[in-house]
């Protein structure tokens, strides 16, 4: 099942598709769906609909309690940054002001405050049940899908200190969608493409099998420090081909045209513009 969240006039609702048609849930959008329980309701729920193609995708959760971010967590990425495999997972938070929808405009920061933005596709965990000291084996009982995250990075930012939230939560910079795939169709996330197109040229072309912490561990680990709540959303990292790595780097500019793409779920694509 593939589920979503789109713009109805000034308000949002949750949606499923039904091939190329979206059907039009009772709640407001993903989040407050599995907030309610109400993730296997939604399979067989009945409503108006619209054309897959009509839909103004919002961010699969607008309002999550959560939004954790994994840093090196692809072997090659750690590769390509200089870095040595970690023994447990780098956390960095965002916040919802940073989050857009699937074909908003991602918001580049003025030319005097930064330059050096980058782009890193990620899976991003849906949770849709609590979770709180959760074996891994267990893990995937509170995972209710996967969507598609575009974790962009301010790097000059980033890099100013030892944190990473300040070059990571600029907002409207990050967008989540279109579609949550639930576990019965992914499973634990392993063996997707994928990909990030640049202007047309791809930048980033790997697989989940490449990641050092799984679905599993993640949402263990972090279970173990806090309860994740139904609709956090938990960024795993991304792989090689960043700009930031590149020789000269390479980073987005003006009218540049991002598509974020992960096989199973869908894909997101933004321009980029100084809107402020």
């Amino acid at each position: 099942m593939q589920l979503g969240t789109v713009r109805i006039g000034d308000n949002t609702r949750a949606v499923r598709v039904d091939g190329e048609e979206l059907v039009l849930l009772d709640h407001t959008d993903v989040g407050a769906l599995l907030r309610a329980g109400a993730l296997e309701k939604a399979r067989s729920a009945s409503g108006e609909r619209i054309a897959v193609a009509d839909a103004d995708w919002a961010p699969i959760v607008p309002d999550p309690d959560k939004i954790v971010c994994v840093g090196l967590n692809y072997h090659e990425h750690v590769r390509e940054m200089g870095n040595t495999v970690p023994t447990a997972p780098t956390y960095f938070a965002k916040y919802r002001g940073t989050l857009i929808g699937a074909n908003d405009t991602i918001e580049l920061p003025a030319a005097t405050v930064s330059t050096a933005v980058d782009w890193e596709v990620e899976l991003c965990i849906v949770i849709g049940s609590p979770a709180r000291h959760v074996d891994p084996r267990n893990a995937l009982d509170h995972v209710a899908g996967y969507t598609v995250l575009n974790d962009v990075s301010v790097r000059d930012w980033q890099m100013r200190s030892r944190q990473f939230l300040a070059g990571k939560t600029f907002e409207h910079s990050t967008p989540v969608g279109p579609l949550m795939t639930t576990t019965d169709v992914l499973g634990d996330g392993s063996g997707l493409a994928v990909r990030t197109i640049v202007d047309g040229v791809v930048k980033q072309d790997s697989t989940t099998d490449e990641l050092i912490f799984t679905t599993r561990d993640l949402v263990a680990d972090l279970s173990t420090v806090i309860t994740l709540l139904p609709g956090d959303l938990i960024a795993t990292g991304t792989p090689s081909g960043v700009g930031h790595a590149r020789n000269p780097p390479e980073y987005l500019t003006e009218g540049s045209e991002l598509v974020t793409t992960i096989e199973g779920i869908g894909e997101l694509r933004n321009r980029c513009a100084h809107l402020g």
